[in-house]
């Protein structure tokens, strides 16, 4: 005869097949986290304007997203600023954002807003396996269907380098030279990314942990550099590479 304590024991042992029991609980507690990062000029047709995706980290005041969203030049003499869009709809709030680091090898970026802290993410320390659920949550489209974020799911399909040797003396550019010298993991997932959704966090289903930072242009430069027509594959860049980059912020 088993024991009612033995029962117990077992069932607290025993994960759930599908990860996807909490995603619902887990989107709603992301949701608050994930901002839309953008750049506000005055004297352009269009004011606001909504780049990629971020989300919050640290102690609520720091903003993570790809270095590419953010643009290389502010126009300064326009008074262009980098921008941080918080909440939903029409009760979104917008916030001056200061950037702090950018790291183009990794392509990440830190931003810090003033006022209030908002709600950070927990940034995972485990192990990534192929064949794990993950999901990530962000604004594939921009604004263009409102500033609602759009959650989508998928498995890690494969952990490979950023880069591929060259198959020819042409594709020795010296760019590819210095990645080859300094190739890095990322994550390949089987879930469609669109170009807003650069910066969004990908996380564990059931307890929100972030693990990558949803990244495609510096991929498409990389590993997929060979295709004239590129998949719907979409890249992640691990979680560890925006940790080191946390520690060393003054």
């Amino acid at each position: 005869m088993i024991r009612p304590t033995l029962v117990l024991v077992l069932l607290t042992l025993v994960k759930p097949i599908s990860s996807l029991a909490g995603l619902p609980e887990t989107i709603a507690t992301i949701q608050p986290s994930v901002v839309g990062v953008g750049t506000y000029n005055r004297l352009s047709e269009r004011p606001y304007n909504i780049l990629g995706t971020g989300f919050v980290v640290g102690d609520g005041h720091y903003i993570a997203t790809n270095n590419h969203v953010i643009p290389a030049i502010l126009e300064s003499q326009n008074n262009e600023k980098v921008i941080i869009y918080a909440g939903k709809g029409n009760a979104a709030k917008v916030y001056n954002a200061e950037i702090v680091t950018r790291n183009s090898i990794h392509d990440i970026a830190i931003l810090k807003i003033e006022g209030l802290p908002l709600p950070a993410l927990h940034l995972s320390s485990k192990m990534v396996r192929e064949g794990e659920v993950y999901a990530f949550t962000g604004y594939p489209l921009g604004a263009i269907l409102g500033l609602y974020p759009v959650t989508h799911r998928g498995i890690i399909s494969s952990i490979t380098p950023i880069v591929i040797p060259a198959r020819n003396e042409a594709e020795l550019t010296a760019k590819r030279i210095k990645q080859l010298r300094e190739p890095y993991i990322v994550y390949q997932l089987d879930a469609v990314a669109y170009p807003g959704n650069s910066g969004s966090p990908v996380y564990d289903p059931d307890t929100g942990e972030v693990i990558a930072v949803i990244n495609k242009v510096l991929v498409k430069s990389t590993k997929e550099s060979m295709l004239t027509d590129p998949s719907a594959i979409t890249y992640a860049i691990p979680i560890k590479y925006l940790r080191d980059i946390l520690t060393k912020l003054p």
